[in-house]
């Protein structure tokens, strides 16, 4: 068996064994009846986790996983690998592959033309599909002010947006921080983010409210989501410091954070992007269901 091989099998007696079976086969067979009493969750909040922070397990294996968990939703998978999803009966809960990366965004002009041709394609694959929501980034400012960022962002993004709408798709752009992760980005702030919300003024253009990234940004959490929850289309957690687990090792509780998430009326997802610090894939897999019970409220 070669070392690709050897690790892949691997990964399933990990993935198996973190949740108390002896196979994936075994776990494809748990899947057919319904979650395990102690398993179950309340129902008040439709979760998903974020495929790349979960990348040491195929995307197979993780489906499998969110199954057994009790909820049935992944982030950031591109068209490529839907199929995947649908055999599994799980969500695209927020699409990608439209964007060019994460640097080369609506907020500068010169990125626009194949920006409006990358998304005018995937809007429609993304509608094809089943699937709603399909995140943009603003792109860095690289020198210009964040008024200069709004306007291109309002241009380019406007030549897009009826396509949008027609096709039941809603445009997520999401909140960054440049003080850490990702430094010049244009929208590292709720501020301008629902700024450009406004100008658009089209139920198919929303804000990716990243709690870490906000909360490194600005904080004031809660009260930004009251204040400001209609803007807001899907929320990513993470810890801070440090993007780990949400757990007590960290600054934010999020059991109040989704609470009031709740409390506003949201339908959509709450979407784990931490990255699992714990030094096991078995225990990673238990840092995402502790998550899960955490903002399980």
């Amino acid at each position: 068996m070669n070392d690709s091989l050897n690790r892949r099998a691997l990964m399933r007696g990990a993935v198996a064994s973190a949740l108390g079976l002896s196979s994936l086969s075994a776990l494809g067979a748990e899947l057919t009846s319904s979650v395990a009493p102690d398993t179950a969750l309340k129902g008040n909040i439709q979760h998903s986790v974020a495929r790349w922070t979960f990348n040491f397990l195929s995307l197979e294996e993780l489906c499998l996983v969110v199954k057994r968990l009790g909820f049935s939703a992944i982030d950031l998978v591109g068209p490529g690998e839907w199929h995947i999803l649908k055999q599994h009966g799980v969500d695209s809960s927020m699409c990608n592959g439209a964007e060019l990366n994460l640097e080369d965004g609506w907020g500068d002009a010169k990125f626009h033309q194949p920006l409006i041709e990358s998304y005018r394609k995937h809007i429609d694959l993304v509608s094809d599909a089943g699937y709603k929501n399909l995140i943009c980034f603003s792109g860095n400012a690289r020198g210009r002010d964040p008024e200069d960022g709004l306007k291109h962002a309002t241009k380019g993004l406007k030549k897009i947006l009826a396509q949008a709408e027609k096709r039941g798709v809603v445009l997520q752009m999401e909140l960054f921080n440049s003080k850490v992760d990702h430094p010049d980005y244009f929208a590292d702030n709720s501020a301008w983010g629902i700024e450009l919300c406004k100008r658009l003024d089209s139920p198919n253009f929303k804000l990716l409210y990243d709690i870490y990234h906000m909360q490194i940004s600005e904080g004031d959490i809660i009260r930004t989501i009251q204040n400001n929850h209609q803007y807001f289309g899907h929320y990513h957690t993470a810890g801070v410091p440090g993007r780990n687990e949400i757990d007590d090792s960290q600054e934010l509780y999020y059991p109040a954070i989704v609470r009031a998430i709740h409390a506003t009326g949201f339908k959509g997802y709450v979407a784990q992007e931490f990255m699992p610090k714990r030094a096991t894939d078995n225990e990673k897999i238990e840092s995402l269901k502790a998550a899960i019970r955490i903002c399980d409220i």
